[in-house]
């Protein structure tokens, strides 16, 4: 039996009974049966926290007889932060920055009045956290009309992530992407907010929407698969550095 990584993960039939965690000198690993988790660059699947192994080992443990990859979000985040970040972390940081040229969350709707003061209540602290404690003044826009960014801005967000390592940087791009805001993304990863404000931050558009006009089924099953690839991130940002 070959060891386990994202490429076993696209195999449709299980091939394991028991998952357990394992300590090893450089952190925690998972064993599916007598066989270690590698990813699919053949790498040790290793974190240092505890909880992260544990919660790995819980959508391992999930899979009934037929593997199901969109199921097991931690995983394939923690594979891409063990093969692919430290090769491209200057990208992965570029790209981050990239999105704070055109945060959400200096882009303002004009109206409704309930809008714009919903916009303001979630976002507005944003704005003054990055300020304060990044020396980043955004500058924002009304409507949709792009407004440009000082690059000083944009440098101090580099600055900020200057530090973070391969899984904190993977999760904080993973936040990034899905709520298109590198500043909610960061006040994630150093503490200012929690995971549940952040996610209720970026959704204050599609929340409006929803309580005014409804949501569709399609729409409902969408932001629930987001959700558990957000929380997987936001996981690993609690138990990563920042």
């Amino acid at each position: 039996m070959r060891a386990a990584g994202s490429e076993t993960i696209q195999t449709a039939k299980r091939f394991y009974r028991d998952v357990t965690v394992v300590s090893q000198d450089a952190g925690f690993a998972i064993n599916l049966d007598k066989n270690t988790l590698k990813t699919p660059g053949r790498a040790a699947f290793i974190v240092s926290a505890k909880a992260l192994a544990g919660a790995v080992a819980e959508e391992w443990r999930g899979q009934g007889a037929r593997i199901d990859p969109a199921t097991m979000p931690l995983t394939a985040l923690l594979n891409t932060a063990i093969d692919q970040v430290p090769q491209n972390t200057d990208a992965v940081r570029d790209d981050i920055v990239k999105f704070a040229a055109s945060d959400l969350v200096c882009y303002r709707a004009e109206a409704p009045a309930g809008l714009v003061q919903q916009q303001n209540i979630h976002w507005d602290p944003v704005l003054a956290w990055s300020e304060i404690e990044l020396d980043a003044r955004f500058v924002r826009a009304g409507g949709i009309m792009p407004v440009e960014q000082s690059q000083l801005c944009l440098d101090r967000i580099g600055e900020a992530l200057a530090a973070a390592g391969p899984f904190a940087l993977a999760a904080t791009h993973m936040v990034t992407s899905l709520t298109g805001s590198a500043l909610l993304a960061l006040a994630l990863a150093r503490g200012q907010m929690d995971a549940e404000t952040v996610w209720r931050a970026a959704h204050v558009d599609e929340d409006w929407q929803i309580d005014n006009w409804g949501e569709d089924d399609e729409a409902r099953v969408r932001r629930a698969s987001r959700r558990l690839v957000y929380d997987a991130a936001s996981l690993v940002l609690e138990h990563s550095p920042p």
